[in-house]
């Protein structure tokens, strides 16, 4: 077994392969997470030319060199799939050029670290923006093992990874199962407003009686802040309850700004919108979120607001939203079919986080096994 120093510039090139004959499309364009994934594009690419992006072939990585602003992460992802991507002319794309000395999924490994992101951020330079360029990606030096060990230790990533995706392709029978109860009962039962049977609440917390404030994210749900924000004036906040369902009005149109409360009590910005099930005996407060939680509500709450200064939906509109009630019993069995696959989708995101945490020791471990 041997074990040498090298720089990365040594074992990879640059690619710059533009989309100039256009042979990639919209479909084919990708982002990239912090999570070190590529994602679906969020940009807005109504008239924008897709010639100038470039080309991410299977076993290649892209990265966005800004880091500022970032979650003290660097952005980066390793395609390892069968299909092309095209990105950001803003990105830099490259491939291992050294397939005899370095294994494209074990310096995904690396690259997975804390310290690397740790590395990068200190390495990154600039006024108005720091950027971690290519030449500095170039410059780092790494311990190598050699191939043999290096695939020995990929392997095992690798095993953990098809045993994490073979769980989310269940996961997403499961989702299949919740979707078709969900479209069977749109055709089957006829739609009634919900106003009726939701009440809006604004409790205001005004003898500080409750000092755990709640945000909202489209991601995660309920968050707690790390730290209340200096003179926050937690007596303007508004009181939230379990089984209270929440969201923000202004800009209401980001899919998923909307949660049931799973907590005891807490409170949330007095912007936001608090309310409740009337009556849990004629419709489920778990059920009802389903159906609030859906792109085609997302979609109707957005086309429904309207504000001089900035889009608003408010709880008027709310109510005039019309949804399929069955009797309660069949609420409830699509509403433990749906918390059986959030569970579980969070279960699945700890996987993730798991075998990403494993990434420095494996790396740590094939670097002593070499010596």
């Amino acid at each position: 077994m041997a074990l040498r120093k090298i720089k990365l510039g040594e074992l990879l090139e640059q690619s710059v392969n533009k989309n100039n004959e256009l042979l990639y499309s919209l479909e084919d364009v990708r982002g990239i997470s912090i999570k070190k994934i590529f994602i679906e594009t969020k940009a807005d690419m109504e008239g924008v030319s897709l010639k100038p992006y470039l080309i991410v072939k299977p076993d290649e990585f892209a990265y966005v060199t800004v880091t500022s602003r970032n979650g003290e992460k660097i952005t980066l992802a390793y395609n390892n799939t069968q299909t092309t991507y095209i990105v950001s002319s803003s990105y830099v794309v490259f491939r291992v050029k050294r397939k005899d000395l370095l294994n494209s999924t074990y310096l995904f490994m690396y690259f997975n670290r804390p310290e690397f992101d740790r590395y990068s951020r200190y390495n990154s330079w600039g006024s108005a923006r720091e950027v971690f360029t290519w030449q500095e990606m170039c410059d780092i030096e790494i311990e190598l093992p050699d191939l043999e060990t290096q695939e020995k230790f990929v392997n095992v990533y690798q095993a953990m990874c098809e045993n994490q995706k073979a769980y989310e392709r269940g996961l997403d029978d499961l989702k299949l199962v919740c979707d078709g109860y969900i479209e069977n009962l749109r055709r089957d039962t006829l739609s009634v407003e919900i106003g009726k049977y939701i009440e809006e609440k604004k409790i205001i917390n005004r003898e500080f009686k409750i000092d755990r404030m709640y945000g909202l994210t489209n991601d995660l749900g309920f968050q707690k802040p790390n730290t209340m924000s200096e003179g926050s004036d937690i007596g303007r906040y508004k009181c939230v309850s379990y089984n209270d369902i929440v969201y923000p009005p202004p800009h209401f149109g980001e899919i998923g700004t909307i949660d049931i409360f799973k907590y005891e009590e807490g409170v949330v910005s007095p912007m936001y919108v608090v309310f409740s099930v009337k009556d849990e005996g004629k419709l489920n407060s778990d059920y009802l979120i389903i159906w609030l939680k859906r792109k085609e509500f997302m979609r109707y709450a957005f086309f429904s607001a309207c504000d001089s200064i900035r889009d608003t939906f408010d709880f008027g509109k709310l109510c005039e939203y019309k949804i399929p009630i069955p009797n309660i019993n069949v609420q409830k069995s699509i509403a433990d079919i749906y918390k059986a696959y959030i569970e579980r989708k969070k279960i699945n995101e700890r996987l993730k986080e798991q075998i990403k945490d494993l990434c420095p020791i494996l790396i740590k471990g094939s670097i002593e096994e070499s010596k």
